[in-house]
């Protein structure tokens, strides 16, 4: 988002907040017109459109097929329904309005269209009278789920068919794309596993339509996050938070201290953030370790900006999104640091694969040792985590870096609990300890962005050794 995106959506969240009447559905709206406005450019202009309508078609038959029976009354849901039809309508539309500063859209056709919004329509209405098959569905969409964001995530596979097409239609495969933007796609399959994983367990709270859509293209934090849970965002959906001066003031300071931190702090250490270039012409150890530690702080600067903006937007329409960093460089150990560190991602991991992968590991007939459990366990969890921003080797690496370095962690923890030496119990020493033990910690988490930011494990392995005058 640019900044000028940013302060029209920040105006448009102050106007929603103080709406009496009519507020889930304007914000309905708005955040159905954001998906579309937001979505980046893409070599087929098409895509620009049928990516956004296939997120509100994806939400919207995911509430079918998660939605309690008391919550599927047409009367109910048909305001929201409208209300989506009609925001994609006004897209297809624009190809005549040719309001390119807001939006632009090319080859979509309205018989098209509505074609696509029948088939939409039609399936939405078997989900919701197939009851019996729904743990079917439910189990195929989770899957389909992981396998649309395993496809959009693997740049090998995208540059393979993309290949495929462009021979199908007699052109030069070099032309081909190597990479989709779908506008969110991350989150929104987080939120809509969310909600099918807790479904199943009876957890999910009776959402209507537009309630379950808002919560998942809730436009201040549909691009980056935080990702909030459906049984909290609903409570102050339906009853919003009030503003009293020190709200104002809160929501105010958390949104330009957002700017700042974006605009100004990361867009500057920008300049001198490590990347592949700078390794290949850097010769000395010290200014490497510079262009690292820029790196290091404008990629927290960056994504915790965009965090106070989405959380500054949401507390002015009386939503109160959950915090995603808690000064996470001044953690003394990594177990720390992921727990302050885009805390919602951990949490949501923890919840629903680190957790449930334990307990199956400590049930068996014959029960894993601790040690190993606490190793496979960490490793998967932080290797899924790498994955979940691409499926390349570098985002792998990553995780195994931190997943290695969690485990290290825990048993030098238990380790050390009881054969500490006694100057370490005293208050000097317990504040030099954790002085070093910050230092460690930040330098560790600053190597493991070599992989993550780098192309290639190569281009690492090589700043790696350039960072301890190896070569």
């Amino acid at each position: 988002m640019t900044i000028v995106q940013i302060a029209i959506l920040a105006i448009v969240a102050l106007i929603l907040g103080r709406l009496s009447k009519g507020r889930e559905l304007a914000l309905l709206a708005v955040s159905a017109f954001v998906v579309f406005w937001l979505q980046p450019d893409e070599p087929f202009v098409t895509l620009r459109f049928w990516m956004p309508v296939a997120t509100l078609a994806i939400a919207t038959l995911a509430w079918a097929l998660t939605s309690a029976p008391e919550a599927r009354g047409w009367k109910q849901n048909w305001p929201a329904a409208a209300v989506l039809i009609g925001i994609i309508l006004l897209m297809d539309l624009n190809r005549y309005f040719k309001l390119e500063q807001v939006y632009i859209t090319g080859a979509p056709l309205l018989p098209l269209t509505l074609g696509g919004l029948a088939g939409i329509f039609a399936f939405a209405l078997l989900l919701l009278h197939w009851q019996k098959a729904n743990r079917f569905w439910m189990v195929a969409v989770f899957i389909g789920i992981i396998a649309t964001f395993i496809f959009l995530k693997t740049p090998s596979l995208i540059k393979m068919v993309s290949d495929f097409a462009a021979n199908r239609r007699g052109q030069d495969a070099s032309t081909g794309i190597v990479s989709l933007s779908w506008l969110g796609f991350s989150y929104l399959a987080f939120r809509l596993m969310h909600t099918i994983r807790d479904r199943q367990t009876g957890r999910l709270p009776t959402l209507t339509l537009g309630e379950y859509v808002n919560y998942v293209i809730f436009f201040p934090s549909f691009t980056a996050g935080p990702i909030d849970r459906a049984e909290r965002f609903i409570k102050e959906l339906r009853a919003p938070l009030p503003l009293a001066n020190e709200d104002w003031i809160d929501a105010g300071t958390r949104f330009f201290v957002g700017l700042f931190k974006k605009f100004v702090l990361a867009d500057l250490l920008a300049v001198i953030s490590l990347n592949d270039l700078l390794v290949s012409q850097v010769k000395t150890a010290g200014w490497m370790w510079v262009f690292l530690y820029a790196y290091a702080f404008r990629i927290y600067l960056d994504f915790s900006g965009y965090t106070d903006i989405a959380i500054g937007m949401g507390r002015l329409m009386g939503i109160r999104l959950p915090e995603n960093f808690a000064s996470p460089y001044l953690k003394p150990n990594l177990t720390q640091f992921w727990n302050s560190w885009h805390m919602t991602l951990t949490q949501w991991f923890r919840s629903y694969f680190f957790n449930p992968l334990t307990r199956t590991l400590r049930s068996g007939e014959r029960p894993w040792p601790v040690w190993l459990i606490i190793l496979v366990a960490q490793v998967s969890t932080m290797v899924l985590i790498g994955l979940w921003h691409g499926v390349t080797a570098g985002f792998a690496l990553w995780g195994l870096w931190h997943g290695l370095g969690l485990f290290i962690q825990n048993r030098w923890s238990e380790f050390a609990r009881t054969r500490m030496p006694a100057w370490t119990q005293s208050r000097g020493g317990q504040i030099a300890l954790n002085a070093i033990n910050i230092f460690l910690t930040f330098n560790f988490v600053a190597l493991g962005w070599l992989f993550f930011n780098l192309s290639t494990p190569a281009i690492a392995w090589q700043a790696m050794l350039k960072l301890f005058g190896l070569i």
